[in-house]
């Protein structure tokens, strides 16, 4: 794959492989037509394996905007920001108490200051402290000229404009230096960071109004299949509904990506190779869902085959087993099964990371793993690693248990509406029984 500028022209110019990726290129030629002449026969990559293929084929998209920092959460920042300003921008106290001279303690007994005046936030005391003197500060207020320690006001008594200090107290403590979050000219985000909520606060507390970030990927997306309708016309027939774009669409916008409906793609040649045309041309990366198998009307395979490159076309998956990769022009391709469940099992494990990566986030992590007990006997057939559906919940003993949500056939759409996790089973394993321990991904993971 190759870098991508934002202008179109740029990013075909770009497409120019260089020694190394021509031999590879060749090679994948030989063993993409070796698959075409079988029907996709020989050995499924693993998932892991297919990972790592699309991983290291994805570069950021280029080009950037500038947004008012509001505006920019969830997205990717483009430069690094570098802090004009000291965080915090005032030595300060961290605590409600009393700043004082640190070399005025005790140590073991009991220190008697007299209280001089309170610095409170927005509202510094005007003097300096001396040997044998205090002020009353509040939490975030300006350490005064002198002071360099503040004792919590639980450990002190007052006895009119007295303070008495009782022991045990450090010098130092309970004080914030200037700088000492981030420092005037340090890097205080870098390029490549997602601006989550904690960076927008930080973003605020340097003064920023206005970020640049990358731009939003382009995804084009659409189903191919005569036997689909959209949403609002009429069924005959042996005619379906589409529900594949309705996810998609779901799970792109979740990511935060410019999403290209493109609608339902017939099942004929030449309106599947222009819609593969169209939607390199405008997109940096294109889902399609149905006809990767290798059936009469399947045309996708053969399309990817004769227009683009591909880069894999099986992953020892359930559901999800028949997946093509590769890439049509610059824009990276992944045509999805048709079954709901599949297309969904295969987004999150293969496609969410790729467009995060190709949205500029470095090093995307995986999804949330966590054990669980089976409440549920689980099928299994080593060979493929599973992704069942499951709920997860937690049990009196704190125990965190998970049951199937019934039947789990690709198609069945409504078990993964049912639940709230996958139920990850390796590819040597077989039979779950009931109160086995099992792997789980919260959906939660995904968003």
């Amino acid at each position: 794959m190759h870098r991508r500028t934002s202008a179109r022209s740029k990013r075909r110019s770009q497409s120019v492989p260089g020694p190394e990726q021509q031999k590879s290129q060749d090679m994948n030629s030989k063993t993409n037509a070796d698959c075409c002449a079988d029907g996709h026969e020989g050995p499924a990559l693993k998932l892991a394996d297919a990972l790592a293929r699309i991983l290291a084929e994805v570069r950021p998209v280029d080009g950037s905007e500038t947004l008012a920092v509001r505006s920019a959460l969830g997205r990717v920042l483009y430069a690094d920001v570098v802090s004009r300003i000291n965080v915090p921008s005032h030595t300060n106290s961290a605590m409600d108490g009393y700043a004082l001279v640190g070399a005025e303690l005790a140590g073991d007994g009991e220190t008697r200051l007299e209280v001089i005046g309170t610095s409170a936030a927005g509202r510094p005391f005007a003097g300096a402290v001396a040997a044998a003197q205090c002020v009353r500060i509040m939490t975030g207020a300006p350490m005064p000229p002198g002071a360099d320690t503040v004792v919590m006001q639980e450990n002190v008594t007052r006895d009119g404009d007295t303070a008495i200090v009782g022991a045990g107290q450090k010098p130092g403590q309970h004080v914030r230096q200037a700088g000492e979050d981030i420092a005037a000219g340090s890097v205080a985000l870098r390029a490549g960071t997602r601006l989550m909520p904690a960076e927008i606060g930080i973003l605020g507390s340097l003064g920023v109004s206005e970020v640049s970030v990358r731009r939003r990927p382009r995804i084009a997306f659409f189903s191919t299949g005569d036997e689909l309708r959209s949403v609002g016309e009429p069924l005959a027939e042996g005619q379906i509904y589409d529900s594949n774009r309705y996810t998609i669409f779901g799970m792109l916008k979740r990511l935060g990506v410019e999403a290209l409906d493109m609608g339902v793609i017939r099942d004929d040649r030449d309106a599947v190779e222009q819609a593969f045309a169209k939607a390199a041309d405008a997109a940096d990366a294109i889902v399609t869902s149905g006809g990767v198998s290798v059936g009469d009307a399947d045309y996708v395979a053969e399309t990817l085959q004769r227009t683009g490159t591909v880069g894999f076309w099986k992953v020892a998956m359930k559901p999800g087993r028949p997946l093509a990769f590769g890439r049509i022009g610059d824009a990276l391709f992944f045509g999805l099964p048709g079954n709901p469940n599949s297309v969904m099992a295969t987004f999150y494990q293969l496609v969410q990371p790729a467009l995060q990566a190709l949205a500029g986030i470095p090093d995307p992590a995986p999804p949330l793993t966590m054990p669980a007990v089976s409440a549920s006997a689980l099928r299994k057939k080593p060979g493929r690693r599973e992704f069942q559906r499951g709920v997860l919940s937690r049990a009196d003993d704190g125990r965190f248990i998970v049951h199937k949500t019934g039947h789990q056939g690709s198609g069945v759409l409504s078990s993964m509406a049912a639940a709230n996790c996958f139920i990850v089973l390796p590819e040597d394993s077989g039979p779950v029984s009931e109160g086995d321990e099992v792997t789980v991904q919260p959906f939660a993971a995904f968003v």
